[in-house]
């Protein structure tokens, strides 16, 4: 197509594609939903002609890489000019296209991560996929490296995987440069994960800055030297501080410019430390500067290796250091514990003691910026402030020299904490930018006061607390981890209950083993502080999570282990406990309906058990007022009565789980089940052929904010019902999301995953375009289970394709075997479906059998609209009874069903053909053949 009509709101995702951010990223940066951003990329997928999303993204980045600035967008915009440095940028620039990763090493201050930037800049236009920035500055954790370079490039959790694994994933298959910036406080957490980051990302190279070797066999490392000082005209030193001294003020004479020289000389051509010096230039003069770095220069105390890392810098900032009166020492030392930009408010409360007064700190801070000590950092909310890495770390020092590290960082606990309770309960649009401006500070704090016994109470809460933040903000790897590290300095059976919140946790991010592990944990814990009845009902729950949740699992445990955990369950639970005795009623239910399940052709006894059980787990929990674990046994009653055949049983448990879970707190485990349970109410929907309500289901587990990101999970059951609704525009535009989350997740297999890629394929054999229809059943290979998709959905919805197009004769045999024969694959969703397409099938094949799968197909569907529609439609086809087969239209119409009315009309032949042929081109599909 030339020269497509692209609107401006279409320019605009385009735009953003080109940045590589998810459908939920764009309707954020935008104000628009993620359904119309989902329109909008379908729009321009059909408009520019490219066959899939990464196509559309590349397309959309060949302009933005054509008029890429020196600036790359993915990197800081430099405040001042770079000076110098030619030699070393080329070198550095050849470097990195040699070698996968290339580290830059240099003291604190020698100008890394300046060059760094510049040599990025000047690469950008190489890499395909551009060059994102990482600043480790704020990062105290080894292991959130890599959460860190999530942040940067827009990955989010994956469910089943670490964000690690996410990252790798994402970035696969992508041509970039990374630079990683200040790695050396995290070395130990970055070697490891650069190691697994190149294997995986063959396309990959990555520049790091540190003040020491990643000390890894693949790292080439460029080591970064002070300033040329070759004589005063031509020395990069001089002009560095010439250039910065003119910002301050007036600039030096250039008749003095072999002073300078001398100066840049005596502090080793350090980048750092000459920008310091010249910031006084205008008010102590070059004869000030040379006295005052005569008296105060020392050399820093170790080994070589410090020596030749710290000398300079450290010279500096001593004196630096030495010119501020008593109470701007103490408090640029005090503030060094702010990890991120601060206030002027926060200030004065951790650092507001004597001999300082709290009042007076916004002025001392402000002569600490003046002397550039602080940079200052305009923000909607106002003014804030911040120390560079090596002011910081100098600002540690001389609080352990003053004695008020263990007070200042105790005052430091103590703001974070408050800081996090007051976000714990508020809300607003700003809330999320409010956690982000305090999460890192939050992170520091906890790390420092985790380490301490006597802060133990303290870390305690502050982890607890952080667990319930980050779960907010949906960063549900580390509300994990936050979970687990309160248990960990929990006292009693605090531990025991922030294991559980841990356990929800780890439901939400579908991760089965660490469900079962946790609970067991928290059983463990629970009957170390006594609380022998919380110990049965943990174990209860794991025994359960083996059962119910299995094929989240990466390794199921033993069926032993698991007995007998129940069997201890039974014991601990006792019988006056009815929380602890729901549970185990829920963990038996779990155990025969699994039993169950997995024998063929179980006896009707084995049934009626199942239902039992479960119908005493529903009324236990209801008893003990617990609705998740309410939930969970509707679960388990809605299971049993799929396999007993009773569909609409089934539907309406299911249903009920959601009622229920409306009024429940909203806790990690609560809304894990409600995402079960929506996911179950519209899958029970569609199997009873209420296709409106497993809509409406399907979206409401859609727009999760847990699972903005995972859009395979989300919006599996949606898929699937359009499909069979004959939504044909919002499955192929739902696909395309589709598709992108689970390419991101390692496709990754899933109950749910088969039949969304199935219904996909299904869509695009309909409306006739076969190779899309074999792209999308290689996808269902590979995110389906075989046995499902050839017994159970697969031969529905194959059968729906090979009838649309008259080949009844197919359809017949892909729906072949008796319903009795392939029920484990069948009974839950598929019963009512397979059952109505074997009694069409067989009336359109003309089989001898066709009136008796009619009549035992009409029994069996009894109160679907869909199915019970379709059963009747055969009969009419069978009969040659058209008004039956119109009313079959009105009645499909009245269902929701549009492609199986518009499919009526088709059969109806004569006058209504036309109306048909209509109403499938409306519907974008291919009309197909009659019989």
């Amino acid at each position: 197509m030339s020269n497509p009509v692209v609107s401006a709101r279409e320019a605009e995702v385009l735009a953003l594609l080109g940045e590589y951010l998810s459908n939920a990223e764009i309707a954020a940066q935008l104000f628009i939903s993620v359904r119309t951003v989902e329109s909008h990329v379908s729009s321009l997928l059909r408009k520019l002609e490219v066959p899939d999303r990464r196509a559309l993204s590349r397309r959309a980045a060949e302009p933005a890489r054509a008029e890429r600035s020196p600036s790359a967008p993915g990197l800081p915009a430099p405040l001042t000019a770079f000076i110098g440095r030619v030699r070393e940028r080329g070198k550095l620039a050849e470097a990195v296209k040699a070698h996968r990763q290339v580290t830059a090493v240099g003291p604190g201050g020698v100008g890394k991560t300046r060059l760094a930037l510049a040599v990025a800049a000047e690469l950008a236009g190489d890499f395909a996929d551009g060059v994102w920035f990482v600043d480790l500055v704020p990062i105290t954790d080894p292991g959130r490296v890599g959460a860190a370079v999530a942040a940067a490039v827009g990955v989010g959790e994956q469910p089943g995987r670490g964000i690690d694994e996410s990252v790798l994933a994402a970035l696969a298959d992508r041509q970039a440069l990374l630079v990683l910036d200040n790695c050396e406080q995290v070395r130990d957490g970055v070697a490891p994960f650069l190691e697994r980051l190149l294997a995986a990302c063959p396309q990959l190279r990555v520049l790091t800055t540190s003040r020491a070797r990643m000390m890894v066999p693949f790292e080439w490392v460029f080591p970064v030297p002070p300033l040329s000082r070759v004589g005063g005209g031509e020395s990069e030193a001089v002009t560095l501080f010439m250039d910065r001294a003119a910002a301050v003020g007036r600039p030096p004479d250039p008749a003095v410019r072999d002073q300078v020289a001398a100066v840049c000389e005596r502090l080793d051509g350090m980048a750092l430390a000459i920008e310091l010096a010249a910031a006084r230039c205008p008010t102590l003069g070059l004869d000030g500067l040379t006295a005052g770095l005569s008296d105060q220069l020392r050399i820093l105390a170790g080994g070589p290796r410090a020596d030749d890392r710290h000398r300079s810098v450290r010279a500096v900032l001593d004196w630096s250091h030495d010119l501020l009166d008593p109470q701007d020492r103490a408090l640029l030392r005090r503030v060094s514990v702010f990890v991120v930009p601060f206030t002027a408010e926060a200030a004065a409360e951790v650092a507001g003691f004597a001999p300082l007064d709290p009042a007076a700190v916004a002025n001392g801070l402000g002569r600490l910026a003046e002397q550039s000590l602080l940079a200052v950092t305009p923000s909607a909310a106002g003014t804030r402030y911040q120390a560079l890495e090596t002011i910081r770390q100098y600002g540690t020092e001389r609080l352990a020299d003053a004695g008020e590290l263990l007070n200042v960082r105790s005052r430091h606990v103590g703001w974070c904490s408050a800081g996090a309770t007051a976000l714990a309960g508020a809300g607003g649009a700003d809330w999320r930018a409010r956690f982000d401006a305090l999460a890192e500070d939050l992170r520091s704090a906890l790390t420092w006061a985790a380490g301490r016994p006597e802060q133990r109470v303290d870390a305690y809460r502050l982890a607890l607390c952080m667990a319930e933040l980050t779960f907010t903000r949906n960063l549900l790897g580390e509300a994990q981890q936050r979970y687990e590290q309160a248990a960990v300095l929990a006292v009693d059976a605090a531990g025991a209950a922030a294991l559980r919140q841990a356990a929800g946790v780890a439901g939400c991010r579908r991760l089965g083993d660490d469900m079962f592990r946790l609970h067991r944990a928290a059983g463990e814990a629970a009957r170390r502080a006594g609380d022998l009845a919380g110990a049965g009902r943990d174990l209860a729950a794991a025994a359960t999570i083996a059962y119910r949740f299995s094929s989240e699992f990466t390794q199921i445990p033993p069926v032993d282990e698991v007995t007998a955990m129940l069997a201890a369950a039974r014991e601990l639970a006792g019988d006056d406990d009815p929380a602890a005795e729901a549970a185990v009623a829920l963990a038996e239910a779990a155990v025969v309906a699994d039993a169950f399940g997995a024998v063929q052709g179980a006896t009707d006894n084995t049934v009626e058990e199942t239902v039992a059980r479960a119908q005493q787990a529903v009324e236990l929990a209801r008893r003990a007022g617990d609705p998740v674990a309410e939930s969970a046994a509707l679960d388990a009653l809605s299971g049993a009565r799929s396999w007993s055949g009773e569909a609409f049983a089934a539907a309406a448990a299911a249903r009920r789980r959601i009622d229920i879970l409306a009024s429940a707190p909203r806790t990690p485990a609560s809304t894990h089940e409600l995402m079960d349970a929506l996911a179950m109410a519209a899958g029970t929907a569609l199997g009873v052929g209420e296709l409106p309500e497993a809509r409406r289901w399907g979206r409401q587990l859609a727009d999760q904010p847990l699972l903005a990101e995972v859009g395979h999970y989300s919006m599996s059951w949606l898929l699937v019902a359009d499909a069979f609704a004959g939504n044909v525009d919002e499955v192929l535009t739902g696909s395309v999301r589709f598709l992108d989350a689970w390419e991101q997740s390692s496709r990754q297999r899933s109950f749910s995953l088969g039949p969304a890629a199935a219904s996909i394929a299904m869509i695009h054999g309909l409306r006739g375009d076969h190779d899309a229809r074999a792209t999308w059943l290689a996808v269902v290979d590979r995110a389906g289970t075989t046995p499902e998709h050839r017994y159970g959905y697969g031969a529905v919805l194959d059968a729906m394709v090979l009838l649309h197009h008259g080949d009844a004769s197919a359809a017949l045999e892909r729906v072949a075997p008796e319903p009795d024969q392939v029920w484990k694959w069948v009974s839950w969703i598929w019963l009512h479906w397979y059952v109505a397409l074997r009694a069409e099938a067989a009336v359109l094949a003309g089989h001898p059998d066709a009136r008796d799968r009619v009549d035992a197909a009409r029994v069996m569907v009894a109160g679907n609209p869909v199915a019970t529609a379709q059963v009747h439609r055969a009969e009419a086809l069978l009969d040659g009874d058209l008004p039956r087969l119109l009313a079959a239209a009105d009645a499909f119409g009245a269902a929701g069903c549009r492609y199986q009315s518009a499919r009526t009309l088709l059969l109806a032949g004569g006058e209504h053909a036309a109306a048909g042929t209509a109403a499938f081109t409306g519907l974008g599909l291919a009309p197909g053949a009659v019989r």
